[in-house]
């Protein structure tokens, strides 16, 4: 038996050389549609069945394809999106933390989110990614 198993694995292996595998992307896609099942099997959001559908095969689609280049190029603009999401909410949290003591504001070239001490007045202000100054008043 474990000659059969080790050869079962043996031929997996085989057959996944040259694809592309399992990937953040994929899985997201897989369990969104696993959520959409779940909502599915209530009566009044059978609708969403089909869609459930085509996620969970557009998941297995690009794990076994073969062609790379395209689905590394798909997870990098996903990692992208998700990653500018990410980030909105790290600033949210941020400002609720420090909403004491600094003050967040963006700056007026390169719209990076910039954060200054309270209580300090009227104070001279250079963005660290575009290096243009400003005046900000705290």
């Amino acid at each position: 038996m474990k000659k059969h198993l080790e050869s079962l694995s043996y031929k997996m292996q085989q057959w996944m050389q040259g694809r592309y595998g399992n990937d953040e992307l994929s899985r997201f896609l897989y369990h969104v549609s696993l959520a959409l099942l779940v909502l599915s099997l209530f009566s009044p959001l059978r609708f969403l069945y089909i869609p459930t559908i085509a996620l969970m095969l557009w998941s297995c689609i690009r794990c076994y394809s073969k062609n790379i280049g395209r689905r590394r190029r798909e997870r990098e603009t996903y990692l992208k999106v998700i990653g500018s999401i990410l980030s909105w909410f790290r600033l949210q949290k941020d400002r609720w933390r420090d909403r004491k003591t600094y003050r967040y504001f963006r700056c007026k070239g390169c719209r990076a989110p910039l954060r200054v001490p309270k209580r300090k007045g009227k104070i001279h202000v250079r963005c660290p990614k575009c290096h243009q100054e400003m005046d900000a008043k705290t």
